[in-house]
């Protein structure tokens, strides 16, 4: 299932194709900054969909009559959408073309967005939350195919570290803006630049991003070829390993982000600003580890060597919190439980990247099917598994500590015991 060998950049309908120094070199890169700025903001709207409006929550509660549990379905709807709808998207990017299901998702973004900030009750609001995250989920799915289109090896595990560095710069910088829309006008004012923002990036796929798939490599088949395709990537347990690993790792990820805020704050007392600038060192951390991996490690070294430690990495900073929040060692300080989050955090800036890529590689007539198994997988365990970090009230870390240990020695056992035994045939870089 493998394919063979790192090959160059290749785009059909754009000027992106050729990786030998040409005269046209210069306008070349330049079509390259742009497909990445693209492909970025395609990947990050999602995220800045979801922490924009987190702000704005108290307000929509007042506003729209309701009570907390219910507008906080409007951000588990929009996660769910972003979940389910790359399982839709992704094989229909593998059968028609990237460009135009690209281009419906978003329309169909743009249209829910604005729905969104004239929703006049929350019901309502609710429901187009729910379809703007399927809408969306068209960018996030389609940007990693049209990244396997392009590239190969280590071109493209560079390419997911630049895409690691706007999605990572993305969730710190969101509830930010939306603090200072809020200071000029209402939440509806959230939807309305989201809304924006939507119809900017519509428009500049539309006048500057070529279709990436030809037709010779597209594959016809309804909902039984979509099934076919799911299957078929399943059955390579190096496939389904990388995506085990790469998911239980956005799980721990995933867990930080959900907890972090009462760990902080609640039980060791520090200040919502003590708690944005941590926070902020670990976005950080995430995104320089992941410019070092795409930047200096890649294509020096094997990245499964470099999957294996950030692996390692993640287990020994999970571990060393749960002996922390247990107090083996007696009370353990802020200072102390920060320092190994961080080395939780930033060790994803190896892991996240470099399963993705290693999962892609796998395939490439499916790379729509593949990246859609990808994404919906890391969203939805990522989505089901935080939660357990609540589960003993908000007076203690342990559970949040050990939830992360388990989903890091699931995503090492993953690695081990799917991806090394079953090594692929033609070895990556």
């Amino acid at each position: 299932m493998q394919d063979a060998g790192p090959r160059s950049p290749a785009q059909a309908n754009a000027p992106t194709a050729s990786a030998t120094l040409t005269p046209a070199a210069g306008r070349q890169a330049r079509v390259g900054l742009l497909v990445t700025l693209v492909l970025g903001g395609l990947t990050a709207l999602p995220p800045l969909s979801m922490d924009m409006y987190l702000p704005a929550l108290p307000q929509v509660t007042d506003a729209l009559h309701s009570n907390s549990s219910t507008v906080q379905l409007t951000l588990t709807a929009c996660l769910a959408g972003m979940a389910l709808g790359q399982l839709v998207v992704g094989p229909l990017s593998d059968r028609f073309g990237r460009r135009r299901p690209l281009l419906i998702g978003m329309v169909v973004y743009v249209l829910a967005t604005a729905v969104c900030a004239l929703a006049p009750t929350a019901p309502l609001l609710v429901g187009f939350r729910l379809l703007q995250g399927l809408a969306g989920a068209a960018g996030i799915v389609i940007s990693r195919a049209i990244v396997r289109d392009l590239y190969d090896g280590v071109e493209m595990a560079r390419f997911y570290s630049t895409l690691m560095l706007i999605s990572g710069v993305a969730p710190i910088v969101a509830p930010v803006i939306g603090g200072q829309i809020l200071r000029l006008t209402d939440w509806r004012g959230v939807f309305v630049v989201c809304t924006a923002i939507g119809v900017l990036l519509t428009a500049v796929v539309w006048r500057s991003l070529g279709e990436t798939l030809p037709p010779q490599e597209r594959h016809p088949g309804g909902l039984a070829g979509t099934f076919g395709a799911f299957r078929g990537l399943l059955a390579d347990r190096v496939f389904t390993g990388y995506v085990i690993a790469g998911s239980f790792g956005f799980a721990a990820l995933f867990t930080y982000v959900s907890a972090s805020s009462f760990v902080v704050q609640d039980i060791y007392g520090a200040s919502p600003q003590t708690f944005s600038l941590l926070f902020g060192l670990n976005s950080i951390g995430i995104v320089g580890i992941g410019q070092l991996n795409g930047k200096v490690l890649v294509g020096r070294v094997p990245m499964d060597r470099v999957l294996a430690v950030g692996l390692a990495l993640i287990t020994a900073a999970s571990l060393a919190l749960v002996l922390l929040t247990t107090g083996v060692f007696g009370r353990a300080s802020l200072a102390e439980v920060a320092a190994a989050l961080f080395v939780l955090m930033a060790s994803m800036g190896l892991v996240l990247p470099t399963t993705n890529t290693q999962a892609l590689l796998r395939t490439k007539r499916n790379a729509g099917a593949a990246s859609a198994l990808i994404g919906t997988s890391s969203f939805l365990i990522g989505a089901l598994i935080a939660p357990l970090a609540g589960v003993a009230g908000d007076g203690t870390a342990i559970p949040m500590a050990i939830t992360q240990l388990t989903c890091t020695l699931i995503a090492c056992a993953a690695f081990v015991g799917l991806c090394v035994p079953g090594r692929r045939t033609v070895e990556g870089p």
